[in-house]
């Protein structure tokens, strides 16, 4: 049985609200250029997502690294301590307009320039809720620990979410985890070289064969996935033996270097991951959303 320090977590507010999806200001120009150099105008990251869900093909919509549900941001530093603290599988309830009360869940993490938390609400409360609704996660999870496994570092793991996966230790003592498909670190894209404690890490899908040979074709929000040789303890970059897991949480892109974004929920830079290629292995079914 796996033993953690989750006595030892605390549990601590952060407050976002419902980001409206924003264009850059620079260049002055609404277009993006698509790998093959086509300009395009489509809806991207942020606001209330109404038709794109939890569970959801990642692949094929006409937008760019959409995020199902609601995305929320707040400003300045707190931003940074939402983005933080709170961990895939935290509860987030609506504290202000129409949809005041009604509970979600976190689901994801956006990376650069849009910098949000992902939640999942039910449909009737999507009607309900606007942009500038503000959004409180219970944020658990930060410091989470295996006590027979301190190589294995976590992240943006709430100890709900460890729980729902059940992963098991194999004979030779690695974390045995569930994954929709195992993807080459030659895949890996934006956000490489940043930070791992919030944001995502983009998988390219400019190699279609190659993401077909990975057993990623038919990607979906929620599904778990490994990276290997793939070191995001502190940043996210490459090593040979390192692993890393993550939860498909954007959608795909047009662009170069862009895919569907996972939020890495665990790795570690020894072979002490195990990933297994396991049907149904989306946080989806795992935690009865």
């Amino acid at each position: 049985m796996l033993t953690t320090n989750v006595s030892q977590l605390v549990k601590i507010s952060v407050l976002g609200e419902i980001a409206n999806p924003a264009m850059p200001g620079l260049p002055a120009s609404p277009y993006l250029v698509s790998a093959d150099g086509e300009p395009l105008i489509v809806p991207a990251f942020g606001g209330i997502v109404y038709n794109v869900k939890l569970g959801d093909r990642a692949l094929g919509w006409a937008g760019e690294l959409i995020q199902p549900g609601v995305s929320i941001k707040a400003s300045g530093n707190a931003n940074t301590a939402l983005g933080i603290f709170a961990c895939l599988g935290n509860r987030a309830r609506v504290v202000s307009g129409a949809a005041s009360g009604a509970t979600g869940i976190v689901t994801g993490k956006s990376g650069r320039f849009a910098e949000h938390v992902i939640c999942h609400f039910d449909d009737a409360t999507l009607e309900k809720m606007a942009p500038g609704d503000k959004v409180q996660v219970q944020a658990h999870g930060v410091g989470l620990q295996l006590t027979d496994a301190p190589e294995i570092q976590f992240k943006s793991c709430s100890p709900a979410l460890l729980e729902a996966l059940h992963p098991d230790v194999s004979s030779d003592g690695k974390l045995v985890v569930p994954v929709k498909g195992v993807v080459p670190s030659v895949l890996a894209g934006a956000g490489a070289g940043l930070g791992s404690e919030s944001g995502a890490l983009n998988l390219q899908t400019s190699d279609p064969r190659l993401f077909t040979e990975a057993g990623l074709d038919d990607l979906r929000f929620g599904d778990l996935v490994a990276v290997t040789d793939w070191d995001s303890r502190y940043g996210h970059g490459y090593l040979r033996g390192a692993m890393a897991v993550g939860v498909v949480c954007q959608g795909g892109s047009f662009r170069s270097g862009y895919g569907p974004g996972i939020a890495v929920l665990m790795t570690s830079r020894t072979p002490a991951i195990e990933p297994v290629v396991t049907a149904g292995a989306n946080i989806q079914k795992l935690m009865n959303l």
